[in-house]
């Protein structure tokens, strides 16, 4: 299994005590040094893979306050940051989504994991939103489309929060599947069950605050995993985002590391069927650092179970 990462990621520094910080991503290293990864560069994305999510007229005002962050820290949106070190993180960190959807169509190997930050799952097309400034998984789902000559792509999302971002650029386009289990209410307010995308393909399971692994496994089963088997994808995006477990200060929902494993089993297990094992995962949130070390390894251990 690949894993793509950049110690320029443990460079992009948010004000002391912000939730998303340096120490996230080391604890997900750490983690995954026990685990037989093919470890690889995550390369800067081009400016056409990121426009094809995010127009150039947002890329072009990022690059102004990356410049503007090179002498003092910059505020996005209310809680999202850039500083000096942040522009090349933000550009690898899409870019190993690029090139993680590049390897496992070259044959590579059939899955990787992109250990990353910042996430990327809430930024909209237009703009930065809850740590994020661009859409990586959205950014690898249209490049396997466009740069691959996929017909169908899906993206599933099991960060506690909504995927916002991803949502926005399934709903304009059959070619991807979204679909998300997180808790409402929660930020960032959107992804109800009514919210459906073109031709259904956006499917939205909303748990309540203080739901537990039989809640959660039952959404998936019930409706995510069967929408996924039947928009048959040529290639699964993962948006693997740890933060429901119970642990962790965000949100509350009741996971455990073992809840992630057998979400990893089954979609390895439908990718196995459905698109030849390609499948492809990167870091979204998680904020306890023990519970978000425990978890990511589980998850990554389960996908490469034979």
């Amino acid at each position: 299994m690949l894993l793509f990462t950049h110690p320029s990621m443990l460079r992009h520094e948010t004000p002391p005590g912000h939730a998303e910080h340096d120490g996230r991503l080391q604890a997900v290293l750490d983690a995954l040094d026990d685990a037989d990864l093919d470890r690889r560069e995550a390369p800067l994305a081009s400016r056409d893979a990121i426009a094809r999510v995010h127009p150039r007229a947002y890329i072009d005002a990022l690059e102004r306050a990356f410049a503007e962050a090179n002498h003092a820290r910059v505020r996005l949106d209310a809680d999202t940051y850039i500083s000096a070190g942040s522009r090349e993180a933000i550009y690898r960190a899409a870019g190993a989504c690029v090139a993680a959807v590049d390897a496992v169509m070259a044959g590579d190997d059939e899955m990787a994991f992109c250990a990353v930050r910042p996430p990327g799952h809430h930024a909209e097309p237009m703009a930065p939103m809850g740590f994020c400034i661009f859409n990586n998984v959205a950014i690898g789902a249209l490049h396997a489309l466009e740069a691959h000559g996929l017909s169908r792509v899906a993206v599933i999302d099991f960060d506690v929060h909504h995927g916002n971002g991803t949502q926005t650029v399934a709903e304009k386009d059959a070619r991807v599947f979204f679909a998300s289990t997180h808790q409402a209410p929660l930020y960032p307010g959107t992804g109800q069950a009514n919210e459906t995308g073109v031709n259904g393909n956006v499917v939205n399971a909303p748990l309540p605050a203080g739901a537990d692994s039989a809640a959660w496994r039952e959404a998936m089963e019930t409706k995510i995993f069967p929408a996924l088997d039947a928009f048959d994808p040529e290639f699964i995006l993962v948006s693997a985002g740890f933060d429901a477990h119970r642990a962790d200060p965000l949100a509350q929902m009741e996971l455990v590391e073992e809840d992630f494993a057998w979400e990893a089993q089954r979609l390895r297990e439908i990718a196995l069927r459905r698109c030849k094992g390609r499948l492809v995962s990167t870091l979204e949130g998680g904020y306890d650092l023990a519970a978000l070390a425990k978890s990511s390894l589980a998850y990554v251990r389960a996908l490469q179970r034979v």
